[in-house]
């Protein structure tokens, strides 16, 4: 057992300490901070200080209202209406000294028109705020000239009534639901990052040491089976100390910041209360997603002695996560479909699709023991079947990149 320890701490102190951990430590948590602080970057870079638009109204009766109009609205757009000719307000916008210039008129049927000038019309946020005031002014214009009611207008133009009703007593509400979306896409990203990253990271991390001739030296002083369950754990905790710091940091910035977000661009995720029993099982089913995969990439990894052959022979277990994935992403929208169902069922999706189930949906609490209850025993088999590959196939040399290599490495492991 002090075998273990040891491997497992040499394991853990080596990969810390890697540049590459540093570095991407480093970036993520910038890019944390960055997506936190998102709304304040989004308007830091889209407001203008002379962000002031000029106005010629040759009606004489369109600039005032319109102007009313924005101002009681919440747009960053401010009118100024110009005295001087269209020419030299064209000019004052090419010289930048206005954001862009509006021509109102009425056309024929004495209705409001509008040209747009700006030196590019490619940024149409202030463009299409501002056509969507005037053609407010052209309703109430048209509507004044027929003679409407403008309350009949208003209750006309009302959006309908339309109330969802759940007859399910345990069906979740659609605020439920919404709060419930930010932790399952939090969950689902961080487990396919993690098994894509750590499980890679194991698989090489053997290969390299069978590379280097260093695998005889550890499987004379410590059997495969202990060498292999102490990568995975150490792997673990690596990942476990940087996600932790990632969730920590994400946290604190999100709690501090809670108001805006939850009024923001992050209210699609619904950051807000959510019940203490989905983290709960977001932790069971990260645990065992990363188990499942890790122990899978251990056994591949065995298999190689080249590096370069390590991408090749993981490449079916990155299929199956990305497959696993684009079917969570997909759950999000419609978490009652039957493939959404079935394929929380199967070990190597049931960690995101059931997460993703438990999340958005009520469900018995049967098919999720149901589902953790495979998942421990495929956990189970493979690591049987993985400790046994392990023990042969460290003993491998040469060029393996392919999966007939399992039963050489099983063919060895029975001489041990």
């Amino acid at each position: 057992m002090n075998k273990f320890w040891i491997i497992l701490g040499h394991t853990f102190m080596t990969r810390i300490k890697t540049k590459s951990f540093i570095i991407s430590t480093v970036i993520t948590l910038l890019l944390i901070v960055g997506l936190v602080n998102i709304q304040s970057i989004i308007e830091t870079f889209s407001s203008k200080e002379d962000d002031e638009v000029a106005v010629i109204d040759y009606s004489n009766e369109l600039y005032d209202p319109l102007s009313q109009s924005m101002n009681q609205s919440s747009e960053e757009v401010k009118l100024s209406e110009y005295d001087g000719s269209e020419e030299e307000a064209k000019q004052a916008v090419k010289d930048e000294t206005y954001q862009a210039l509006i021509v109102l008129d009425m056309n024929e049927q004495q209705l409001p028109e509008a040209i747009y000038y700006a030196n590019n019309i490619s940024e149409i946020g202030n463009q299409a705020a501002i056509q969507q005031h005037i053609q407010q002014l052209k309703v109430t214009y048209a509507t004044t000239q027929a003679d409407i009611d403008t309350e009949t207008l208003a209750n006309i133009n009302a959006p309908v009534q339309f109330e969802t009703v759940a007859l399910d007593k345990s069906a979740k509400t659609s605020d439920e639901l919404n709060q419930a979306r930010g932790i399952v896409y939090i969950m689902l990203f961080l487990l396919y990052m993690a098994v894509i990253t750590y499980g890679n990271m194991i698989a090489t991390d053997v290969a390299t040491e069978k590379s280097s001739r260093v695998m005889e030296i550890l499987v004379s002083s410590a059997s495969p089976v202990t060498h292999m369950f102490a990568k995975i754990i150490g792997t673990a905790f690596v990942g476990l100390t940087q996600i932790s710091l990632f969730l920590i940091v994400g946290y604190t910035l999100i709690t501090t910041k809670q108001d805006e977000l939850t009024e923001g661009i992050f209210s699609t995720f619904g950051i807000g209360d959510t019940s203490v029993s989905v983290y709960i099982y977001a932790i069971v089913f990260f645990i065992l997603g990363y188990l499942l995969y890790a122990t899978l990439a251990a056994m591949l990894g065995s298999l190689v002695s080249r590096i370069e052959d390590v991408q090749q022979l993981i490449m079916p277990m990155i299929f199956l996560v990305m497959i696993a994935f684009f079917i969570a992403i997909f759950g999000l929208s419609v978490p009652e479909s039957n493939l959404v169902k079935i394929t929380s069922f199967i070990p190597f999706f049931a960690p995101m699709i059931m997460f993703l189930r438990v999340g958005m949906l009520d469900i018995p609490v049967w098919e999720i023991a149901l589902s953790i209850g495979i998942l421990v025993a495929t956990i189970t088999l493979l690591a049987i079947v993985g400790a046994r590959v392990y023990k042969g196939g460290v003993l491998m040399y040469g060029k393996s990149n392919s999966l007939k290599d399992f039963k050489k490495a099983l063919a060895l492991s029975k001489k041990e």
